[in-house]
């Protein structure tokens, strides 16, 4: 079974883009794929980069940055 993460890292770079600038979409997208790459055994980064997806705002502008250089989301 393919994980949310690898999904997202298929997707066209305009379509991960636009996911991530919507305000409200971009925070549930990052959430729900830094969660799937946390089940799929990617533990200590993605609990470190979810807590600051949460309560850190700015962090979801980096990775939108991240996205447009190289198609995934940061330390995923």
């Amino acid at each position: 079974m393919a994980s949310i993460n690898s999904s997202f890292q298929k997707l066209p770079r305009l379509v991960q883009v636009l996911l991530l600038i919507i305000p409200g979409i971009g925070w549930i997208t990052e959430i729900v794929v830094r969660l799937s790459a946390f089940i799929h055994g990617k533990g200590t980064n993605q609990i470190i980069a979810l807590i600051l997806a949460i309560f850190i705002p700015f962090f979801g502008w980096v990775d939108v940055v991240w996205v447009l250089l190289y198609k995934k989301l940061i330390l995923t």
